[in-house]
């Protein structure tokens, strides 16, 4: 018998041409976030139930994660507001319309230590780019991470994106900094990082208007 690979139903997005993503979480009439790896997804599950007007797309890489996500939103009732594809968000942002996004989320990125794997992270300059040109003005990326040093680097690569402006909370340092998640859910990986006593850096910033 042939070998059945698993979660090869795992829900993907159209392969060509520019996608609305508001026509795939068409539940409410804001602009969509969206959450790049959500891993487990509970990030995704508390900020629906948390906040009714939000809509979330999440991309993940692993088909496995996102087939049991995106029907867990379906099974909670959160799935005209939230879905999970199995993409990845550096494929995917650029065939995203500009100015259509309110917030982009990126949790924990894995910090790909041996140089040969640096070329896995997601949190470079090209993404970057995406990112900015993707966010409606006033939109908002964040960032948390539980190691210092891709922190900083991080903030060093925004340095270089006049159009995205630190807004930071001043309790946790100058810049971007906040000592708080504001967005009323978390990660698992937060929630273990937080349990653990690991400090965790969040970074957040906000779009400006482009110059006229």
């Amino acid at each position: 018998m042939p070998h059945v690979y698993p979660y090869t139903d795992a829900p993907r997005l159209p392969e060509a041409g520019e996608l609305d993503l508001s026509a795939l979480v068409p539940g409410a009439g804001t602009p969509v976030e969206i959450e790049i790896g959500p891993g487990r997804g509970w990030f995704l599950v508390e900020r629906l139930e948390a906040v009714p007007d939000a809509r979330l797309v999440g991309l993940e890489i692993r088909r496995k994660w996102a087939t049991i996500v995106d029907r867990r939103l379906a099974s909670r009732g959160l799935g005209t507001r939230g879905r999970v594809f199995a993409e990845d968000a550096r494929l995917v942002l650029p065939r995203v319309p500009s100015g259509s996004v309110r917030a982009v989320f990126i949790h924990f990125p894995d910090p790909w230590w041996k140089k040969r794997h640096q070329k896995r992270r997601v949190a470079t300059g090209g993404l970057l780019e995406e990112v900015v040109r993707v966010l409606v003005p006033g939109g908002e990326l964040f960032l948390q991470t539980d190691v210092e040093e891709r922190a900083s680097e991080f903030e060093t690569l925004v340095e270089s994106a006049p159009l995205l402006a630190p807004a930071g909370d001043g309790s946790a340092g100058p810049g971007a900094r906040l000592s708080e998640n504001p967005y009323l859910a978390r990660s698992p990986r937060e929630r273990r990082a937080m349990k653990d006593g690991l400090p965790v850096v969040r970074l957040r910033y906000r779009r400006l208007p482009a110059s006229p």
